[in-house]
């Protein structure tokens, strides 16, 4: 089963950053297309940034674009978010998810395209 532990989360003013680790302990991230979710009060699930090793390619749905920066390292197989000039709209629990290395980082990001259950996420509070 897909399991990850996401950490990095905290409370940021507004315009301040944080970096989200995303880590595996039983599979190898760079098999998967993989993911960065967040879920906000009173809101679904929304895809935030992906990246697949395959190619190279990441995405960012356009909330986020410029400001957020998904990398991965292989060696310590762990995907980051590297999060900038964060707003307070981008307050939500955080999560990392793996779809098909088949799956492109687009479809990934905007149809929320996923296997296995949501772990427990990390925290994201924006405010002042």
């Amino acid at each position: 089963q897909l399991q990850f532990v996401e950490s990095g989360g905290g409370l940021v003013q507004p315009g301040g950053s944080l970096r989200l680790s995303c880590a595996a302990s039983r599979f190898t991230l760079d098999y998967y297309t993989i993911g960065w979710f967040r879920l906000a009060p009173g809101k679904e699930h929304e895809g935030v940034s992906c990246i697949r090793s395959t190619d190279g390619s990441t995405y960012s749905v356009d909330s986020v674009k410029g400001r957020f920066t998904i990398s991965r390292d292989n060696a310590n197989n762990t995907v980051y978010l590297q999060m900038n000039s964060l707003k307070p709209e981008d307050t939500a629990v955080y999560y990392c998810g793996a779809s098909p290395q088949i799956t492109t980082v687009q479809a990934m990001c905007n149809y929320k395209i996923r296997i296995g259950s949501w772990g427990q996420g990390t925290q994201v509070t924006v405010s002042s």
